[in-house]
Formats: structure tokens, C-alpha cells, sequence
């Protein structure tokens, strides 16, 4: 997990980039991370076209594999072949498959749709970060926030589902989270994004960002090192989700 102090605002993840020029647009307009989706989806990829777009980035860009059910081996392999500094975990994967993978990623994200009742063994999985979804990504469907309440410490929440330029302010006052991704909100199609979403969308990030630092609300990211292979001990919250959603269905999108 990258180091962030409190002063460098929120953590930025735009996903589902399908173009070197959307990469480049979107580190420009500010984002810390573009996501590159692996599993089936109108934005997958494959990973020899994601290697051309990685080395054409920013050193400092946080560059992130996406994927969903896949063989532990794969997602490693495509994370070295390619020089992915993160990898995210979008399915169902076991607790099992998920500290074996994290033991050997520089970063590893674990996504759960919000509700879900493995939230509660977050830290049994290995993960650093916690990403909470909707029910379908990709479909710019929003959940309940009350949801993500609480179920993790803030500095290893990210936050997803539907943010859009209109919306995302809302989810960081209400959330605090340490970081926030999106894809279709600031699309003009499927894995095409558009400058000015993006833009409004970054302007907006940064004016909650501004409001949380003058309420003393917001929180330092751990200091973990990219590579170090160290995971934080923070438990995770043990409540009982509200709700107990569908998982994840990549096919769901238009």
C-alpha cells in the first residue's frame, strides 16, 4: 500500500481504464491509480495490452489488476508479467487463496459487495485494503453508505458503487474512507471515460477532502510500504451486516 500522509488528501482510483490515453487523462486530471479489469466485463483486458499501457505511465502511478475467481498462480503471474504494483480481489475468493496472494503482491485490495457477511472477517483475509461495492460494479448502481459504517477502520477503506462527480462528496463526508474508486461514473460509454466527468469529478473529491481536513476528520493512510509484505493487524468491526446482498455479477452491466 502506497504511503499517504493526511495532507495528500484522498486516495484516488479511477477503474476500468481500456486506453492508454484514458490512463494518461486520468493520472493528469490528479488520480493516484488507474484499475485494469481481468475479469469478464465490457472493459476487460487483456494483460499484453495492459503491459503497453503500464510502461508508458508514471513511475508514481499506482497501477492495479482487477480480478475475479481467478487461479491464485494467475493473478500473480499477470501482476509480475505486467509490473502491477496492486492487485484487486473482485469475486469470491477463500480466505485461503487470498493470504497466499497477498503474501506475495506488493498491495492487495479485497472487494465485497456492501453488507456482505465476510465483511466481518476482513482481517482474516490478509488484505490492507478494503474495497466496498455494490451488488453489480460497473453498473453506477449506489448502496446504502450505512452499509460500510463502521465495518473497518477508515484508513483501509476504499469506497465504490456508483460515485459520481453529484455523489461522491456525500460518500466521503459520511465515510471518511481513506480512498474512493470509479469506473462508470465517469464514463461516456463502457470503458471510455470522459475529461469533463473526470474533472468534476476530482474537483469534487478535493473539496470534501477540504471540508473533512477543517472538521479534523480525516485520517492518516498506514505506513505500509509498496513492497515490505507486511499486512496491518487492525481487526475488523464485528457487526452483523444489516444485509446480506447478492455477490458480485460482472455480466450485469450494459
Amino acid at each position: 500500500m502506497p504511503d499517504q500522509h493526511e495532507e495528500d488528501g484522498v486516495f484516488v482510483k479511477v477503474c476500468g481504464i481500456t486506453s492508454e490515453a484514458d490512463a494518461l487523462l486520468a493520472v493528469g486530471m490528479g488520480a493516484a491509480a488507474v484499475g485494469f479489469i481481468f475479469a469478464p466485463s465490457p472493459r476487460q483486458m487483456a494483460p499484453a495490452a495492459v503491459a503497453d499501457i503500464v510502461k508508458r505511465l508514471p513511475h508514481e502511478t499506482v497501477t492495479v489488476g482487477v480480478f475475479r475467481d481467478e487461479s491464485p498462480r494467475r493473478v500473480i503471474d499477470i501482476a509480475n508479467q505486467i509490473g502491477l504494483r496492486a492487485v484487486q480481489l473482485h469475486g469470491v475468493e477463500s480466505i485461503e487463496d487470498t493470504r497466499w496472494i497477498a503474501s506475495r503482491a506488493n498491495w492487495t485490495i479485497k472487494a465485497f459487495p456492501a453488507g456482505h457477511r465476510n465483511i466481518q472477517r476482513f482481517a482474516e483475509y490478509g488484505a490492507q485494503s478494503l474495497l466496498i461495492d455494490g451488488a453489480n460494479p460497473g453498473s453506477g448502481e449506489l448502496f446504502d453508505w450505512r452499509l460500510a459504517e463502521g465495518v473497518v477502520d477508515p484508513s483501509r477503506l476504499i469506497v465504490s458503487g456508483g460515485l459520481r462527480p453529484d455523489n461522491v462528496s456525500g460518500a466521503i463526508a459520511h465515510l471518511h474512507p481513506w480512498g474512493v474508486d470509479v469506473a462508470s461514473g465517469v464514463e461516456s460509454a463502457p470503458g471510455v471515460k470522459d475529461p469533463s466527468k473526470l474533472r468534476e469529478f476530482m474537483a469534487a473529491v478535493r473539496t470534501a477532502e477540504r471540508a473533512a481536513n477543517r472538521a479534523g476528520r480525516r485520517e492518516a493512510a498506514p505506513s505500509i510500504q509498496p513492497d515490505d509484505g507486511r499486512h496491518p493487524t487492525a481487526d475488523a468491526d464485528r457487526r452483523t451486516p444489516t444485509s446480506d446482498p447478492d455477490l458480485f455479477d460482472w455480466q450485469d452491466e450494459p
